[in-house]
């Protein structure tokens, strides 16, 4: 169903949930990126909670400080963005300042820019574009230059859609070497979305 978003950030506020809540609400709401090549932006669909400390799949595990880990330290609603492999996963810092908590965006259904995402990452099928952490950020123009920004103003930022209605949740994937972290039910999809990642 489509539906027409005025796409002004959400407020910062809107970040200070439990990082559990708040991978539930960011399902639903828009992800944007404005370029000199042109803004796309995609809604959420599948999100990956990460909870510091105690996490061991977390990268801030036992509050692991490290200069790549450092924005997770920050207060919520920053982009703690880091490359795996040749990708770039993006990720809502989350959890008071101090506590080091973050949700991976996993999954976005286009919304506007279709064209230019397409250009930055042509696919045959239309559902392979942004199904996945790595190929939204490569689809929307996300990079490592976007650590650290905060989502509630231009040019990354986060805007208003809908809640999703019917979320499902489940055990993260690729989550290895992380003893029971492997099995925690931390991740959040849409039902039925054909943009969630598997």
């Amino acid at each position: 169903m489509r539906h027409d978003f005025n796409l002004e950030p959400l407020p910062a506020s809107f970040y200070s949930k439990p990082t559990l809540e708040l991978a539930e609400a960011l399902l639903g709401q828009i992800l944007v990126n404005m370029t000199e090549a042109g803004t796309s932006s995609g809604i959420i669909v599948e999100t990956e909670a990460y909870l510091g400390e105690e996490d061991q799949a977390a990268h801030s595990y036992q509050n692991r400080r490290t200069k790549r880990t450092e924005i997770m330290f920050a207060s919520p609603g920053h982009a703690y963005i880091y490359q795996m492999h040749t990708h770039h996963l993006v990720n809502v810092v989350s959890g008071e300042a101090g506590t080091p908590q973050a949700v991976l965006i996993r999954a976005i259904e286009p919304y506007t820019g279709l064209d230019l995402m397409k250009r930055r990452r042509p696919v045959e099928k239309l559902t392979n574009l942004t199904s996945g952490p790595g190929k939204l950020t490569k689809a929307l123009g996300i990079t490592r230059a976007d650590y650290g920004r905060t989502f509630f103003g231009p040019p990354l930022f986060i805007a208003k859609g809908i809640q999703a209605k019917e979320i499902l949740r489940g055990k993260r994937i690729g989550i290895d070497n992380s003893g029971e972290a492997k099995d925690y039910p931390y991740r959040f999809w849409v039902k039925d979305n054909p943009f969630v990642s598997r």
